[in-house]
């Protein structure tokens, strides 16, 4: 490795890498205080909702206090992500330890399902069968626990919603962007489930005021059923994401748009016939392009043309640390892909629809 190479190297970045750092720090202490703001709200939920639904003898303020339950441990599980995740490198896992993340998250939808979905739809169910009644003291005790709930379940929301504006602001993104993006599967675990318990609490008040008002369990056993079946749904949905986070999901097609233009704008590389990424967590993305180069370079320049390549990806995109440039010959069947590759990428960065049948085929 000649001597501008091997200086280039161990200067990739620093100033650039330790500002990311620092701003992945702040952005995960953020996070740590959103995450005890609805841990502390829910325990406090969940305790008045069991003493209350007991006093009532309400299923659906039962079945809110399984979901609050449910939301409290999941917290625990968001907070051991947060720690774990920030482990350094080892030898058995050279890139750290940042899809912890995405497994705690994974085990939090899992308690959302069996501990809030499923009680919630068994509460309903059972309470359809047998049948009960309750005294007017219970439906004010009812109402007035859903009311307090309400307040508490709201105020963790606004926190939550509170710093995804924020973070996108900074991004440059609006909130549906955003929340889309899914950068960090903590905060978002506690979105969707601070959003799913407002709704849920106000899904119950209504239950328990048709009960009071008609007389008739059935309303309070349906709005049971519904909260079980809209936790079931948002447990499907946080699984799904980091099932195909864990899996390896590629990186935010804007990113990826960003950098292979990059790429295929500097003089000395005539084609990216493949770039290949994929998330190790919210603090590291692995990136691997096959590039061909022009031309009539010797090994050395090669040698520093990749160097000063890494360097300023790392600069302008601190979040791909992990960067691999493979020197290949590109083929025409290599060019016909690259092609087909940034046309779905573009559409990808675009929101448009998949190609076609015809687009899919083999180009020349």
């Amino acid at each position: 490795m000649s001597r501008d190479a091997e200086a280039a190297l161990h200067s990739t970045g620093r100033s650039e890498q330790e500002g990311a750092k620092d701003q992945k720090d702040q952005e995960d202490a953020e996070t740590a205080v959103t995450v005890l703001v609805a841990l502390g709200a829910n325990l406090v939920i969940a305790l008045a909702k069991l003493l209350g639904g007991l006093f009532a003898a309400s299923p659906a303020l039962l079945s809110e206090a399984a979901h609050s339950v449910a939301d409290s441990l999941n917290e625990i599980f968001l907070l051991a992500s947060l720690k774990r995740s920030k482990r350094a490198p080892d030898s058995k896992h050279p890139f750290g330890y940042g899809k912890e993340r995405y497994f705690w998250s994974l085990l939090a939808a899992v308690g959302i399902f069996v501990m809030g979905g499923c009680f919630s739809v068994f509460q309903g169910i059972e309470a359809l069968r047998s049948g009960s009644s309750e005294t007017r003291t219970g439906y004010v005790v009812g109402l007035i626990v859903l009311a307090v709930a309400l307040v508490a379940e709201g105020s963790s929301l606004v926190r939550a919603v509170l710093q995804v504006r924020s973070q996108a602001r900074q991004d440059g993104r609006s909130m549906r962007e955003a929340i889309r993006a899914a950068d960090d599967p903590a905060l978002r675990t506690v979105l969707a489930e601070d959003s799913t318990a407002c709704f849920g609490v106000v899904v119950a008040m209504v239950g328990m005021g048709l009960h009071m008002i008609t007389g008739q369990v059935q309303w309070e056993a349906w709005a049971s059923v519904i909260i079980g079946a809209l936790l079931v749904f948002v447990a499907y949905q946080l699984a799904k994401q980091s099932r195909g986070q864990i899996i390896g999901e590629a990186a935010d097609p804007a990113l990826r748009q960003a950098i292979r233009e990059f790429l295929e704008a500097q003089p000395e590389i005539d084609t990216v016939t493949t770039l290949l990424s994929m998330r190790l967590g919210t603090r590291s993305t692995l990136v691997a392009a096959r590039v061909d180069l022009v031309p009539g370079l010797d090994s050395e320049e090669v040698e520093e043309v990749l160097v000063r390549l890494k360097k300023a990806v790392r600069e302008n995109w601190p979040i791909a640390d992990q960067l691999f440039l493979d020197v290949t010959e590109a083929s025409p069947r290599d060019r016909a892909r690259a092609r087909r590759e940034r046309r779905q990428l573009d559409r990808a960065v675009n929101g448009e629809p998949e190609q076609d049948e015809a687009e899919r085929r083999p180009e020349g």
